[in-house]
C-alpha cells in the first residue's frame, strides 16, 4: 500500500481537487491525506484567535467570509444538484459549528477543534466528488485513529493497530481518503501535530502500516541543492539519504515538514517528494541507502532564530556548568538549534522565543548575557564525516567575505551550519552555490 499527501495547494481550488484523479489511481490500493484548502487554516486561525481575544462578533464575521469562499469552490466542484446540496449541507454544518462555539467558554480546546474542520473539509468534499462521479472510496476519520501521548508524541503502534482494524473493515475497496494534521490527545480531545503536520500524519501512517512507500506531492519537483527562491540554476536532488534529509528539512528546506523524517527513517519506509502541477518529474528520493559519499548535497536556510551568549568565568574549568543553563531551555520547553563553547563562553540558538525574558532572567544569574535577534542559520548538507578532506573549509571560504557570527562542525557527519545576520542570508547563499556547485 502507497500513502499519498497532497498538500493545500494541491487541493487549493476545484480544479485541483479534480485533478487529484490525475495522480491518484483508483484501482490501486493506497491512502490519501489531504491537508486544509490553502488559505483555510490560516483564516481557522484568525478566527480562533479572535474568539479567544473576546471578539465574537469579528470572529463571526471572518467566518461568514470564509465561508462564502467555499460556497464558491462547490459551484465549481460539483455538477449535478445532488451533488452541490451535499456539498452545501457540509458546509453548512462545518460553519454553523464554528459559530456556535463562540456562545461557549472559548479555550484554547475549542480553538484546536475550529482548526481541524479544515481537513475535516477538504477530505469529505473529496469524497463527495469521487461519490459524484462514480469512484468508490472510504472515508477513514483521522480521529479515530491518530493519537499523541502526554508528552505530544504519536503512538505508532496503537496507529497501527487502529488503522489496520478500520481498514480491515473494507478489503474490497482500494482507495482510502484520511485527514493531515488532525489527532486526539492522551485525555480523548481534538489536537493537532502542529503546523506542517500533514507530512508528519503521510510518514506516520506509512510507518504504523509499513507501507512501501509515502509520497508527498507539493507544488515543487523534488528537494532542490538550494532555495530556489533566491539562487538561480537550482536542481532537484535525486535521492537523499534520511539523515541527509532531515538536516535540510530542519534547516529550512520548505518542501517537507521536519518531523515527517524520522518515523519513515525508524520503520524504513522510503519516502518520495513529487510536484501536482508536474507529475512526471522524477522528483526527490528518500531512502536508507541514499547518500553519497564525497559529496556535497545541498545548501538550505533557517531564518528567525535568536543568539544568546553567555559569558561567565565561572564556567573554567567547572563541570555542571552547562547541564545548568540547558536546564533552563528544558523548563521552559525552548530547543536549541547551534551551540558553540570556548573556556568561559558559550552561544547558542533558539527559533522559538515565546519564553525569551523568562529564560535571559534565569540565564543572567551564571553571566554577562548578549540576545542577537534577526539571525539566519545556513546549513550545508553532505559528506563531513571524518575521512573526507577540505569540504568544511571550501564551506567556509565561500562566506569568508561576511561576518560570521557562528560556527558549528563536527556535532554531525552530515552538515557544517553557520549563524550570520539575515540581512547577509542572500548573499551567502548564492556564493556557497558558486563555490560548492
Amino acid at each position: 500500500m502507497k500513502i499519498l499527501k497532497f498538500g493545500g495547494t494541491s487541493v487549493g481550488s476545484a480544479q485541483r481537487i479534480k485533478g487529484l484523479l490525475d495522480i491518484v489511481n483508483p484501482s490501486e490500493r493506497q491512502i490519501v491525506v489531504l491537508s486544509a484548502v490553502a488559505g483555510t487554516t490560516n483564516a481557522l486561525v484568525e478566527i480562533g484567535q479572535a474568539f479567544l481575544a473576546g471578539k465574537k462578533e469579528e470572529a463571526l464575521e471572518l467566518t461568514k467570509q470564509h465561508k462564502h469562499k467555499y460556497e464558491l469552490l462547490i459551484k465549481e466542484l460539483f455538477a449535478t444538484e445532488q451533488g452541490l446540496a451535499k456539498g452545501q449541507n457540509l458546509i453548512d454544518y462545518h460553519f454553523n459549528y464554528i459559530a456556535s462555539l463562540g456562545n461557549e467558554m472559548f479555550t484554547p480546546v475549542e480553538e484546536k477543534i475550529i482548526l481541524a474542520q479544515g481537513e475535516l473539509l477538504s477530505t469529505t468534499l473529496f469524497h463527495f466528488h469521487l461519490e459524484e462521479i462514480g469512484v468508490p472510496s472510504v472515508l477513514l476519520p483521522a480521529l479515530d485513529f491518530m493519537k499523541i501521548d502526554e508528552d505530544n508524541e504519536p503512538m505508532v503502534e496503537y496507529i497501527g493497530e487502529k488503522l489496520t482494524n478500520l481498514l480491515s473493515i473494507h478489503p474490497n475497496n482500494t482507495l482510502f481518503i484520511t485527514q493531515g494534521y488532525i489527532c486526539r490527545n492522551s485525555f480523548g480531545e481534538i489536537d493537532n501535530l502542529r503546523r506542517g503536520g500533514s507530512d508528519y500524519t503521510a510518514s506516520l501512517i506509512g510507518a504504523a502500516i509499513q507501507a512501501d512507500e509515502v509520497q508527498i506531492w507539493t507544488d515543487i519537483d523534488g528537494m532542490h541543492n538550494n532555495d530556489p527562491r533566491v539562487v538561480k540554476n537550482t536542481t532537484p536532488i535525486a535521492h537523499l539519504s534520511f539523515d541527509e534529509a532531515a538536516e535540510l528539512a530542519y534547516f529550512g528546506a520548505k518542501i517537507l515538514h521536519p518531523q515527517s523524517v524520522f518515523p519513515a527513517q525508524r520503520y524504513n519506509v522510503p519516502v518520495r517528494l513529487l510536484n501536482t502541477m508536474d507529475p512526471q518529474a522524477s522528483g526527490t528520493l528518500i531512502s536508507k541507502d541514499g547518500g553519497q559519499t564525497g559529496q556535497i548535497r545541498a545548501i538550505a536556510a533557517k531564518d528567525g532564530i535568536t543568539a544568546i551568549h553567555i559569558n561567565s568565568s565561572r564556567m573554567l574549568l567547572a563541570y555542571g556548568f552547562l547541564r545548568k543553563v540547558f536546564e533552563i531551555f528544558e523548563r521552559y520547553k525552548t530547543p536549541i538549534d547551534m551551540i558553540t563553547t570556548s573556556e568561559v563562553a558559550v552561544s547558542l540558538t533558539i527559533d522559538d522565543t515565546r519564553n525569551l525574558g523568562d529564560i535571559i532572567k534565569e540565564v543572567e544569574d551564571f553571566g554577562k548575557v548578549r540576545v542577537d535577534h534577526n539571525q539566519t542559520i545556513v546549513c550545508v548538507v553532505g559528506d563531513f564525516s571524518a575521512n573526507t578532506h577540505g569540504y568544511a573549509a571550501r564551506v567556509l571560504d565561500a562566506v569568508k567575505h561576511l561576518p560570521l557570527r557562528m560556527v558549528s562542525y563536527g556535532g554531525s557527519d552530515y552538515n557544517v551550519s553557520i549563524l550570520l545576520d539575515t540581512e547577509h542570508k542572500t548573499e551567502a547563499l548564492r556564493s556557497l552555490h558558486n563555490r560548492l556547485f
